[in-house]
């Protein structure tokens, strides 16, 4: 998506009471990246995102200090500031806090016929976007799903983590984009898993959950070993 689009929907989103603080710039601009809307190698331009969000220079370079420290973005010197594309330890890293994370949300979370409702209309989602061939709706899918997944745990401040964390992945999705695969097969793992949580067998979904996030960290890591080599 050019960057211009983007923008616009950053503008778009309005402005909070908090809007000129640091921190609400780095949420808005994590949330911009977990959707998919700044892939990696995006410069970020100062005076673009400074008018677009109505904020001052020194309040954005403060939202770059914070998503630097995420390495959700990255600080060339004397070109700018890009969106990452992480690495083989920030998957590593990422698939560590994962695992940590999400089985403990469904071994523990609060599985109300709301948040059912919620995982049921994802999985749906994603079905429709594997019927129709759409990686970009599959790996949306994906994000959401695992998104509702840690909500079950009711914290806001697990919720935030997540959210880094899905900002990160989104940037690791982006070297998947011409591998179908690897997003179509995990509609259907991701369905099963939701039906486990339904039927109550909590300890058997954060079992498998904890497998298939081993599985996708391997998926991954070889992929992108394969595309160095």
């Amino acid at each position: 998506m050019p960057m211009n689009t983007a923008l616009q929907g950053i503008a778009d989103g309005g402005h909070a009471t908090h809007a000129h603080t640091g921190a609400w710039v780095a949420a808005v601009l994590r949330a911009r990246i977990s959707a998919g809307q700044l892939p990696p190698g995006t410069k970020l331009s100062e005076q673009k995102l400074s008018a677009a969000l109505g904020v001052s220079r020194n309040t954005l370079r403060e939202a770059f200090t914070v998503l630097a420290g995420e390495s959700v973005v990255q600080r060339i010197p004397n070109r700018g500031v890009y969106v990452a594309a992480p690495g083989v330890e920030d998957v590593h890293e990422i698939y560590r806090v994962r695992r940590l994370i999400e089985p403990a949300a469904v071994l523990w979370g609060d599985i109300t016929d709301e948040a059912l409702e919620r995982l049921d209309a994802i999985i749906a989602r994603a079905r429709e976007a594997l019927a129709a061939g759409s990686i970009a709706g599959m790996a949306d899918a994906n994000q959401e799903l695992h998104k509702a997944l840690v909500a079950l745990s009711g914290s806001a401040s697990v919720d935030e983590l997540m959210e880094k964390v899905l900002a990160e992945m989104r940037l690791v999705f982006h070297a998947m984009a011409t591998t179908p695969d690897f997003h179509s097969h995990y509609v259907e793992r991701n369905a099963a898993l939701v039906a486990q949580i339904r039927s109550g067998r909590r300890e058997e979904a954060a079992a498998e959950l904890r497998r298939y996030l081993d599985t996708a960290e391997h998926e991954l890591l070889a992929h992108m070993g394969a595309n160095r080599s």
